[in-house]
C-alpha cells in the first residue's frame, strides 16, 4: 500500500558530492519522521540523517557538517545532499518512514529498496 523509491547514487571521487531522493506513494495519511541510514559491507545498518514533520533534524556525528537532510511535505519527499564525501561512506543507504496509512490509527515502519553510494577514485 506504501512504497519508498529512492534515487541519485552512484559512483563518485573522494571530496565529491551526491544528492539523495526518496518519494512516498500510496495511501498515505500522514507521514511523521523521515529518515535515511546506511549499511556498509560486513557492518550493521546505521542511522545517517532523520527529519520530522515539522522539520527538526538530527544526524550521526560522522555526517553533521556534510550531509544535510530536508524533506518537501507537498511531493512527499526526502532528500539527503552529501558533500565532502569520504570512501568510508561508501555504502547501501535506505530510506525510511513512518507513515499512517488512510484507514489506519497508528503509523507504520516503511523502508525503501536501498541504494548504492560509492566513494572512491
Amino acid at each position: 500500500q506504501v512504497q519508498l523509491v529512492e534515487s541519485g547514487g552512484g559512483l563518485v571521487q573522494p571530496g565529491g558530492s551526491l544528492r539523495l531522493s526518496c518519494a512516498a506513494s500510496g495511501s498515505i495519511y500522514s507521514i511523521n519522521t523521515m529518515g535515511w541510514y546506511r549499511q556498509a559491507p560486513g557492518k550493521q545498518r546505521e542511522l545517517v540523517a532523520i527529519v520530522s514533520n515539522i522539520d527538526s533534524t538530527h544526524y550521526a556525528d560522522s555526517v553533521k557538517g556534510r550531509f544535510t537532510i530536508s524533506r518537501d511535505n507537498a511531493k512527499n519527499t526526502v532528500y539527503l545532499q552529501m558533500n565532502s564525501l569520504k570512501p568510508e561512506d561508501t555504502a547501501v543507504y535506505y530510506c525510511n518512514a513512518l507513515i499512517t496509512i488512510l484507514g489506519q490509527l497508528r503509523p507504520g515502519n516503511y523502508w525503501g529498496q536501498g541504494t548504492q553510494v560509492t566513494v572512491s577514485s
